[in-house]
């Protein structure tokens, strides 16, 4: 099992009027290949800005960051961009699907920027859909589906470019009970059938049980890492 992410002394400060502000305090974790994380924390322990640099979205104050293997500390912003669009798939809470598009241009939209034909992006995209349920949907606009249904589209998006590892940022937070218990079962599907590395934000414990593994942030440390107790039930 390699690692997908290996993190040491990670810091990082903001500077504001009031003078500077230490945000992660630092962080030491490895997260290995197959994983599934649930990262819980109260406002502003810090469990944001961490996932922003998971995402290579934001660079560390200080510490090391290796991703899949590569030591994004001095990666250029194009080369932090290729990378994220490469190993990394997101999923937001807001789903952030481009209303205009059909759902098929939606899901492809990874694939413009890696530069695949016009022809592969639109197979690929309508066989995301298809692995999330929605194939008949695809010259839907995303306004004229349900808020899971939009989820799985942001599902679809995510592992067109088959990345290696998920970040998923309270993917729940606009669903109604039911609905997310699909999206986790999905989630937790992708996990255990096709290995891929699933990392979740959620404010909402019964969200973090579908994970294997809970990391808790207080105060821009790690206060919690270990098994979620569905877990060590299973293993008892």
């Amino acid at each position: 099992m390699s690692e997908v992410i290996q993190i040491t002394h990670l810091t990082k400060n903001y500077y504001t009027d009031a003078g500077e502000v230490c945000v992660l305090k630092g962080v030491d974790i490895t997260i290995q290949s197959g994983e599934f994380v649930a990262i819980m924390g109260p406002s502003g322990s810090g469990k944001s800005t961490f996932m922003n640099i998971l995402g290579c979205l934001d660079k560390a104050t200080s510490g090391e960051y290796f991703l899949n293997q590569t030591n994004t500390t001095s990666l250029s912003k194009n080369d932090l961009a290729t990378l994220r669009n490469t190993v990394i798939g997101f999923v937001f809470q807001g789903f952030n699907l481009l209303p205009r598009k059909s759902l098929i241009d939606n899901v492809a939209l990874p694939l413009v920027y890696a530069g695949v034909s016009l022809h592969e992006r639109r197979e690929r995209a309508k066989m995301m859909l298809k692995s999330v349920g929605l194939e008949p949907f695809g010259t839907y606009l995303p306004t004229h589906i349900s808020g899971g249904q939009q989820q799985r589209v942001a599902i679809a998006r995510a592992l067109v470019n088959h990345p290696k590892l998920i970040l998923a940022d309270e993917p729940t937070g606009n669903l109604d009970t039911k609905t997310s218990q699909e999206i986790m079962q999905l989630f937790s599907d992708l996990n255990e059938k096709e290995g891929i590395t699933v990392v979740l934000v959620t404010h909402e414990p019964d969200i973090a049980e579908y994970a294997k593994r809970l990391v808790n942030f207080v105060d821009g440390k790690i206060q919690h890492d270990g098994p979620t107790t569905r877990m060590m039930e299973k293993a008892q």
